[in-house]
């Protein structure tokens, strides 16, 4: 069985940095990590996806900039950093597992497997 595990959400002051984590454990041939995040009232919103070999990236483009995703193989670990922090970067952030880094597929949701997510909140 499949699980993603996330962690590193909590309360933030703006202009502060974050990194969550997303362990991934069980046999998986999923071989692209992504992080989403859902603001309070708002719609789920692609960040950012990586691949575990070779670490190619792909970006939404308005996440672009202040977010950077990345790996350690070794422990089976997608992390997501965030800096500056601002208030409206307040959401739950999930990991995901998918087969394709690039493509519509992330945009609408079309993941192998989901996290149950990490809250961020971003005080002003």
């Amino acid at each position: 069985q499949v699980q993603l595990a996330e962690s590193g959400g909590g309360l933030v002051q703006s202009g502060g940095s974050l990194r969550l984590s997303c362990v991934v454990s069980g046999h998986t041939s999923s071989s692209v990590m992504g992080w989403y995040r859902q603001a309070p009232a708002k719609e789920r919103e692609f960040i950012a996806a990586i691949r575990w070999s070779g670490g190619d990236t792909h970006y939404a483009d308005s996440m672009k900039g202040r977010f950077a995703i990345s790996t350690d193989n070794a422990k089976n670990t997608v992390y997501l950093q965030i800096n500056p922090l601002r208030p409206e970067d307040t959401a739950v952030y999930t990991c995901a597992a998918a087969s394709v880094l690039y493509g519509s597929r992330w945009y609408l949701g079309e993941v192998d497997y989901w996290g149950k997510g990490t809250l961020v909140t971003v005080s002003s």
